[in-house]
């Protein structure tokens, strides 16, 4: 809602609308009625991407907002500064704040056109940061992002509507592999000394004389050979040789196999369940409730991997067999239009 504040002969609106797009496209509304392009500035937050070219003319002064705001106002007028703490919450959260300068002709018809193009009730609107313990507006506080602000726009509802959005999460389970070093083997090979006794058999030749006493004639051979005579017999013996021969009498390899393994992992996801209690009314229409947990199921299907980049058409078949299995006795056709209503909602984000 457009606020108008005067100032010696001329007229100033204020309006805050939800993000710069609002406001751009109320100044252009504005210059298409008539109204100087130089006469509107819009302010808003630069962190948010909420800040954007505009040939309205939207400025920046040192000392921020507040620098701005008492360059349009009375310094003095304690009133005046205490709305301009809101309008610099309402920027620090996203918002964008428009102003129009001129007559007061000019400035109620452009307060005018800024209500009609959605320009927010900012009392409202500070009632219900009261309401979640904003104090005041503090110059240190840090500006939302552009995240930030887009959350709090999705749980407030919309300006001049009954509704609002309550986010629906799905956990998925998802299972990755690691590396871990278990231990490792080392083999080492060492020189050892045994002693070993075996056994041979080993020959030796003596010499041997024997003496006998005999008494016979001599014979001619005798007589002949009667003369000096010698006779050397060699003694032989066997010694012990020691040798050595190295063989191979076993390899031992040294390697590593690999081998798979399939291992069940366990673990607990959580989701949003979405349930509506209906207050009064008449019961014939008690399927709400029904119809909810069908439009959360067809969400989560269609946020699940195995049905990802799938249309509605190509999935229909798995959808309703696997509907009919978690819900024996269930009515795919009574719930059909619920389920792709969410599955179609959530693959179109």
């Amino acid at each position: 809602m457009a606020q108008t504040e005067t100032q010696a002969s001329t007229t100033t609106v204020v309006g805050v609308f939800e993000n710069y797009r609002s406001a751009e496209n109320a100044s252009q509304r504005l210059t298409e009625s008539g109204i100087p392009r130089e006469a509107i500035q819009i302010q808003s937050n630069v962190r948010t991407g909420a800040a954007g070219s505009s040939g309205s003319g939207e400025t920046h002064h040192e000392g921020g907002f507040m620098g701005w705001w008492h360059s349009l106002f009375n310094d003095d007028d304690e009133d005046t500064r205490g709305y301009g703490g809101n309008y610099a919450e309402a920027v620090r959260r996203g918002s964008a704040v428009l102003t129009v300068t001129g007559s007061r002709e000019t400035t109620e018809r452009a307060a005018d056109i800024m209500n009609s193009a959605g320009a927010i009730d900012v009392d409202d609107r500070v009632a219900g940061w009261r309401e979640s313990g904003y104090q005041g507006y503090d110059p240190n506080t840090a500006p939302y992002t552009h995240e930030q602000a887009g959350i709090e726009r999705d749980r407030r509802p919309a300006n001049g509507t009954e509704s609002a959005t309550i986010p629906v999460v799905q956990e998925y389970l998802q299972i990755g592999k690691r590396v871990v070093k278990r231990g490792s083997v080392r083999v080492y090979s060492r020189m050892v000394e045994q002693p070993v006794t075996d056994q041979v058999r080993l020959r030796e030749e003596h010499a041997r004389v024997e003496r006998r006493p005999v008494d016979r004639p001599v014979s001619e051979a005798e007589i002949a050979g009667f003369r000096d005579q010698s006779i050397e017999i060699t003694e032989m013996v066997e010694e012990p040789v020691v040798g050595k021969r190295a063989r191979v009498r076993e390899e031992v390899v040294v390697g590593k196999e690999t081998t798979e393994r399939t291992q069940q992992v366990s673990d607990t996801v959580r989701h949003t369940e979405v349930q509506v209690d209906r207050n009064g009314g008449s019961d014939a229409n008690t399927n709400s409730e029904y119809d909810e947990a069908a439009y959360s199921y067809g969400r989560r299907l269609a946020e699940n991997p195995a049905y990802r980049n799938r249309n509605w058409a190509d999935a229909e078949g798995e959808l309703q067999a696997d509907y009919t299995r978690s819900n024996p006795g269930g009515a795919w056709e009574r719930v059909k239009a619920s389920v792709r209503r969410g599955w179609e909602e959530a693959t179109s984000r």
